[in-house]
């Protein structure tokens, strides 16, 4: 007999998780304890419980300015390396108590910069990782994805840090920040050191913005995957014919990084139900399962998982190739990739299956 698909089980199951900010996804208490030492007084609550509350509530605005604007807080405590490592460490001790196998967390180091030099941002997040990785209790990988905010100009100095780093856990380059007015190949130099190096990227596309935002990330920046692309669904009709852009990203297999409990937050759905990520997936799109940002939007990879299981009917059979298109599209050498999915991946969802 299958194990039921509940919250406890899906904890149980590996998963492989794609989008997470590192700046996202804070302990609260951590918040707390790092703007004490910091001497940071601007935070709009005193106890863990409340702040919680209140990054939230913060988020749950409808809009995805708003909803930004919650980061002011958790990067003005991450400030220093010592910070920033802590901050990595406890992602992935608490990713891997949630049951993660593997994951790509991102963060903008450009955005710590008035702490330190981008160098030793980047050997922080690094550091981190690898040492909440060692202390976890069950096995977890860790590979860092570094943004380049689309309407800054430190493109090229980030993208030769992908480079630099990526033989010490750095496994590729994102672009991030407002899509509109911003196009993702506003800095060619960037792309093309990128190109040159045969280093992976991601890029923000088709949250707040639509198709031309999806078609510019795959023409003009080369994308190997969507950062969350869930307007691909503007192009597909009730029937479930698709457009053009829509065809050529089923046929191509792009992967779609969707994120359903923050696409909700932000307003680009107006609840889970009314979601697109099942019909996406029956349709037979690449989708990917993430957290986007655990702490603004209170959520666990497996909450969302289970969340979107209970919502739609899915069976572990979906789950599991959600997990296993997520692993098909990490940035991960093929040998890594194939072991995780014969070791670990298939096993532990056969064992749910019965």
């Amino acid at each position: 007999m299958p194990a039921p698909l509940n919250a406890e089980n899906v904890r149980r199951a590996p998963k492989v998780l794609l989008h997470d900010h590192l700046d996202g996804g804070l302990r609260p208490q951590t918040v707390l304890e790092l703007a004490d030492e910091l001497g940071y007084r601007d935070l709009p609550a005193g106890d863990a419980e409340s702040l919680g509350r209140w990054f939230r509530d913060a988020a749950d605005s409808g809009s995805l300015e708003s909803y930004l604007e919650t980061f002011a807080h958790t990067v003005a405590v991450m400030q220093t390396p010592e910070a920033v490592q802590r901050v990595a460490r406890e992602c992935a001790l608490d990713l891997a108590a949630d049951g993660v196998v593997y994951a790509e967390v991102r963060m903008a180091p450009e955005l710590l910069s008035a702490g330190m030099p981008l160098e030793a941002a980047v050997e922080a997040m690094v550091d981190g990782y690898a040492q909440g990785a060692r202390e976890a209790g069950t096995p977890i990988r860790v590979g860092t994805l570094l943004c380049a905010m689309r309407q800054a100009d430190r493109w090229e100095e980030v993208a030769g840090l992908v480079v630099r780093y990526r033989d010490a856990g750095v496994v590729g380059f994102d672009l991030a920040g407002p899509e509109d007015g911003f196009p993702p190949d506003r800095i060619p130099a960037a792309l093309e050191l990128l190109d040159r190096a045969g280093a992976h990227r991601t890029v923000h596309a088709g949250e707040a913005a639509g198709i031309g935002s999806i078609r510019a990330a795959l023409d003009g920046a080369r994308a190997e995957r969507l950062g969350h692309g869930v307007r691909i669904a503007d192009e597909v009709a009730e029937d479930g014919s698709l457009g053009p852009v829509a065809q050529r990203v089923r046929d191509e297999q792009v992967p779609l990084e969707v994120a359903p409990s923050s696409n909700v937050q932000t307003g680009a759905y107006p609840s889970l139900a009314e979601h697109p990520v099942d019909r996406l997936h029956r349709l037979s799109f690449a989708v990917t399962l993430n957290t986007d940002n655990r702490l603004m939007s209170g959520v666990s990879v497996s909450s969302e998982v289970t969340d979107v299981a209970t919502t739609f009917g899915w069976t572990w059979d979906d789950v599991q190739t959600v997990t296993e298109r997520a692993l098909a599209g990490a940035f991960l050498p093929e040998d890594d990739r194939r072991r995780l999915l014969d070791d670990v991946v298939r096993p532990g969802y056969a064992d749910l299956r019965g």
